[in-house]
């Protein structure tokens, strides 16, 4: 892995115009808009006269899901799941939504992030007789909300109690037997927004979903705020208030797509931003600019407009390939990143190139990026990344490698530079990058580059 991965993707919808739309329909074409956040596995549950339900496999969506399977899916309320997990956990025991019942009736949970007290948490429930069958963060929500549940049968209230116990960055959805749950952690981590399709109501991580199902945005799910929807309507909540927000910046960095909007601020501008402002900070002399598809492309475009060097695509990529392709030999292996990235041979020739990417982790892909640019006769290559170095783990939701193996933590920039074989290595500042996403509503959390990390107390276990 040579990117920070995201966890998961979540699309949920209270369905009021179940003759005009197709509950599992519409979730499978949301999810397949959030395809991104997750290439592990994917899963759909619907709920239909109390009954739930399921269905979940390993691999892509369109994989995993044919007409049939969606036809047998019939309900007024669903929610679908995609996700990405490390390599530990990757097993259709781990895929989600997970259906179980309470002392409410059945219920499915999808869930995006991470809590970083879970074990402890997960630990006192086990003895307390508590049995899991996952290693997933939703058994402990789902367990814990049993547990409230029952003490005050009121969703709104045990929902709120579960939150004051739990830590982390978090956005998940539940489904009872006659509502669509949404929340969203205290800092407001994780996104996630309200939409409205007809007199349905949808729930799901980005904005390019409800585009992609005809949904319009209503808002977005705030930090702290549980909502709930059922027949007679929303009912919004306020549970934990906070001072402070911390979404994760590398939503705007690399995660999410680029057609997005995140409280406030569209994905795409941000991005473009970014490399204006990279623009200004680094002046190099050079003949073109590109960007390594596809979170790089805005940011080139950006830094050329503000440069006034000419932009130019430098890549042509394979749609077809996706991070989760197989590759059974040490020859493939080697192939794979020529495999998906193809040089247009004849812009890149003789030419000073300015290459702009989102972000270097371990940098092996970028070496090999650049190895491919000079094999096309590339006279210069200047690297520039539209983000600061990546020097610490993430406890929040994203898979990163641990602290030895990223790159700028282990070697200096100019260590880097001469690694990776490029003439120059820049990167932007963490000051412009926070100021990138215009018109946001929320704050940051960037502590993967900066070590400051946004809930202080907790003892992190993943080390140095």
């Amino acid at each position: 892995m040579d990117k920070l991965e995201e966890e998961c993707g979540v699309f949920g919808i209270f369905n009021n115009n179940s003759e005009d739309l197709k509950t599992a329909e519409i979730i499978y074409f949301g999810l397949f808009a959030l395809q991104h956040r997750g290439q592990e596995s994917a899963g759909i549950a619907v709920c239909n006269d109390g009954k739930i339900k399921c269905y979940k496999e390993m691999g892509l969506l369109p994989n995993i899901f044919d007409e049939a399977k969606i036809e047998s899916l019939v309900g007024d309320i669903g929610l679908g799941h995609v996700r990405y997990g490390i390599a530990a956990e990757n097993s259709i025991e781990n895929a989600q939504p997970i259906v179980t019942k309470n002392i409410t009736g059945n219920i499915a949970v999808a869930y995006n992030g991470s809590l970083i007290n879970g074990k402890e948490i997960r630990k006192e429930l086990e003895e307390k007789g508590f049995i899991f069958q996952t290693v997933s963060d939703s058994e402990i929500i789902i367990a814990l909300f049993s547990r409230e549940i029952h003490k005050t049968n009121n969703i709104e209230e045990a929902l709120t109690k579960v939150m004051k116990q739990i830590k982390g960055a978090y956005a998940f959805t539940i489904m009872t037997e006659d509502k669509l749950i949404a929340v969203r952690d205290p800092l407001g981590m994780k996104p996630v927004v309200l939409g409205k399709l007809k007199d349905s109501y949808v729930v799901c991580s980005e904005t390019c979903a409800l585009d992609c199902v005809g949904a319009g945005l209503i808002r977005d799910i705030e930090p702290g705020e549980i909502v709930i929807i059922d027949k007679k309507g929303i009912k919004e909540c306020k549970a934990i208030e906070s001072n402070k927000s911390a979404l994760c910046i590398f939503e705007h960095v690399y995660f999410a797509r680029p057609d997005s909007v995140i409280d406030g601020a569209n994905v795409y501008n941000a991005r473009f931003e970014a490399g204006k402002l990279l623009a200004r900070e680094c002046k190099i002399d050079a003949d073109i600019v590109i960007g390594v598809p596809d979170s790089g492309i805005a940011t080139a475009q950006g830094y050329a407009m503000e440069s006034k060097i000419p932009y130019s695509e430098g890549f042509i990529k394979n749609r077809y390939i996706g991070r989760t392709f197989i590759q059974p030999s040490q020859f493939m292996r080697e192939r794979s990143v020529k495999l998906k990235l193809n040089p247009l041979k004849e812009l890149i020739k003789g030419k000073r190139i300015i290459m702009l990417d989102d972000s270097i982790v371990r940098g092996t892909t970028s070496k090999k990026i650049v190895e491919i640019l000079r094999k096309a006769g590339a006279k210069e290559v200047h690297f520039l990344v539209a983000s600061p170095p990546v020097k610490y783990c993430c406890y929040f939701g994203v898979d990163t490698p641990h602290r030895k193996h990223l790159i700028a933590n282990t070697k200096t920039k100019e260590e880097i530079q001469e690694m990776l074989g490029v003439d120059s290595l820049n990167y932007l500042s963490l000051e412009s990058l926070l100021k990138s996403p215009c018109g946001t509503k929320l704050n940051f959390c960037a502590a993967c580059f900066s070590g400051d990390y946004p809930i202080e107390e907790q003892k992190y276990e993943r080390g140095n």
